[in-house]
């Protein structure tokens, strides 16, 4: 079935919709049923009224230390010089910590403070006071004291306090549930194989990660398909069993995207729009009085959403206020550019180069799930504001915890799998250090390392004049400076091509045909500036090769672009062309390094990545991919100019 084009009917303001929205659904989410749930599974949960204690604790009076127990005015006599014998079961009794103290006697003496001289007699050197060692009843807790009061998350501590004070059961708040539909006729839960045009369903799952840590509970429906009266259907089942109901795709406005039109017609539409990017086709939505979320299908946009409209939603009907999420202050690695027609959310990888933090905006595309995971924490540009310039210092809202960032490499430079696999590595080692790489090229990464932006470059620069790599950059760039280079790997720089290559290309000169495309990498990567050195050997126009100007960030992007068959070739590294099953036509082995300011070897950081680089079984890894020399691998040079 086919339908007009669904134009958005608003764009407003993200805390202008939430504040109108979580108005017109207070009903809902101020109304919150009260359950009895047994203390051993209430970790976590609210307490929906005050809890008094149903018992002293303790509820008998105790001895608080193995001893004897005595009449303390019996012992008032005894010192050093003038020792009290007592006899057991007339002057004393023996108890254990925590054994009731027998109604006759008032004091418990230590048993490192009594004298054994027979099986019947003790002897003591100093005097007891009333209730010394003694836990008298309700010392702890007393029958009919408040243990927590309304509204109180309970924590381990608290359910042995409830326990303690004869509570077995407490009443709190039901937590709320939260139903999941994906939609979309391309969605499957196959992985293996994967049907062509398929695409494996996953936010579900990540959705439903999300609702658990914010202390709710989750029903997972099966996917529907783009079909309107599914839709419909899905949409009364998940109303009438969830308090609280997401849409997952459909949302947008192309020819296939009903949930809007659907919702219209079972409920209200307050909002399909939000002026947030991503996310912006966003639906806030009410049926049969239950509050409906429409969220996009790109993994990006979808978890943004969830995370600045669900996320407040959630903990809103829980009585409480989202977690506050730390900030740190960094400085900004690179441009950013944003519209004044949105709030804009940006994911960032941080790291501490010297005294500064710095943040390096990640691919900003709504379907670039990687960079979520990748991710220290988030940039939020409000609608006001067009940008921010490189070096500016910006707020950055932590996406994982301080320790696990404070001790992250930063690498900028070019990209190649080994460095990933020497992230692995390192925190498989259970060091604390982590590498952070952001591929903006090797030009990208030596202008950032000459800026202070990051700690290590990974750079493959052939100096053309000399037929040398890196060394020549050292001298134009960091002249005066003592520099080292980590000799890294050699490795295959070819041309990636598809199985069997059916258009025949055998070499640069072939890259000219009219009938082959190719993709590119970006400018000042290593590989494009190696591409144009064999094009001017060539004596080959850049304008007569179709996809030089298509620019790709990865060796695995360029693969992929092959791979499907968008481009008939690419300049890339073997290890890349063999992980997605491609031809390859090797042209040359490179040098791929590190390069560093000499200072930092002597640092702890550098030292593990050191240790890891010249371990045999990083060597083993690397091997196993295929397409590279290791001959020199955890050299190190020391170079100035």
């Amino acid at each position: 079935m086919s339908k007009k084009r669904n134009l958005y009917l608003t764009s407003v303001p993200l805390s202008q919709a939430m504040d109108e929205y979580v108005t017109k659904m207070a009903d809902v989410l101020n109304h919150r049923e009260i359950q009895q749930v047994d203390v051993g599974d209430a970790l976590g949960r609210m307490t929906a009224t005050p809890i008094f204690a149903k018992l002293s604790a303790p509820h008998y009076n105790a001895s608080a230390m193995d001893g004897i127990a005595v009449l303390a005015e019996t012992t008032y006599a005894a010192s050093e010089t003038t020792p009290v014998e007592l006899k057991k079961n007339k002057d004393y009794l023996v108890l254990n910590t925590g054994a009731p103290l027998p109604d006759y006697f008032d004091a418990v003496i230590m048993i490192e403070d009594v004298v054994e001289l027979d099986e019947k007699t003790v002897e003591i050197r100093s005097a007891a006071t009333p209730w010394q060692h003694v836990r008298p009843v309700g010392e702890d807790i007393v029958k009919g004291e408040l243990i927590l009061p309304v509204r109180h998350i309970i924590r381990p501590q608290d359910m042995g306090a409830l326990l303690s004070g004869g509570v077995t059961q407490v009443p709190v708040y039901r937590r709320i549930q939260v139903g999941l539909i994906p939609t979309g006729s391309e969605i499957t839960d196959l992985t293996d194989p994967l049907p062509p045009g398929k695409i494996i369903e996953s936010n579900s799952k990540m959705f439903k990660g999300l609702i658990e840590t914010y202390g709710g509970r989750t029903k997972a429906y099966s996917v529907v398909a783009d079909d309107p009266e599914l839709l419909r259907k899905a949409v009364l089942t998940g109303v009438k069993e969830n308090d609280l109901l997401v849409i997952n795709a459909g949302s947008s406005a192309g020819t296939k995207d009903f949930t809007a039109d659907v919702l219209r017609e079972l409920g209200t539409v307050m909002f399909h729009g939000i002026a947030i990017k991503p996310g912006k086709p966003a639906i806030l939505a009410e049926v049969k009085g239950k509050p409906v979320v429409g969220i996009p299908g790109y993994p990006v946009s979808a978890y943004v959403v969830f995370e600045q409209i669900v996320k407040p939603l959630v903990y809103h009907y829980q009585y409480q206020k989202p977690p506050e999420v730390q900030m740190i202050d960094a400085v900004l690695a690179r441009r950013v550019v944003s519209s004044l027609k949105h709030e804009e959310h940006i994911r960032i990888k941080l790291g501490r180069v010297g005294e500064k933090w710095i943040a390096t905006p990640l691919s900003r595309g709504a379907g670039v799930t990687m960079s979520l995971v990748r991710a220290d924490g988030m940039l939020t540009v409000p609608q006001e504001v067009e940008g921010y310039e490189k070096g500016t210092v910006i707020p950055v809202h932590l996406a994982r915890p301080m320790s696990e960032i404070q001790n992250t490499l930063v690498s900028i430079g070019s990209h190649d799998l080994v460095m990933d696999l020497l992230a692995n590595e390192l925190q498989s080692q259970g060091s604390g250090v982590a590498l952070s790489s952001a591929h903006t090229g090797s030009m990208g990464g030596v202008i950032a390392l000459r800026q202070g932006e990051c700690h290590i470059a990974p750079i493959h620069l052939l100096d053309e004049s000399t037929g040398t790599y890196n060394r020549q950059v050292i001298k134009t760039y960091f002249s005066g400076k003592e520099m080292a280079l980590i000799k890294l790997v050699k490795r295959s720089q070819g041309l990636m091509l598809p199985p069997g290559n059916p258009k025949n290309i055998t070499g640069i000169a072939d890259l000219a045909r009219k009938d082959v495309s190719m993709a590119n990498r970006q400018k000042g990567a290593g590989t494009r500036i190696l591409l144009d050195y064999y094009l001017k050997r060539e004596n080959i126009s850049t304008e007569d090769l179709q996809g030089y100007h298509r620019e790709m960030t990865t060796h695995m992007a360029v693969a992929v672009a092959v791979k499907s068959g968008s481009a008939d070739c690419g300049m890339g590294v073997a290890s890349a062309a063999a992980s997605m099953d491609l031809d390859f036509l090797h042209l040359d082995w490179e040098d791929y390094d590190l390069l560093c300011e000499a200072h930092l070897l002597e640092t702890p950081a550098l030292q593990e990545l050191l240790a890891v680089i010249q371990h045999p079984d990083f060597h083993k890894i690397v091997n196993a991919l295929g397409g590279y020399d290791l001959t020199e691998v955890g050299k190190v040079e020391n170079i100035s100019y």
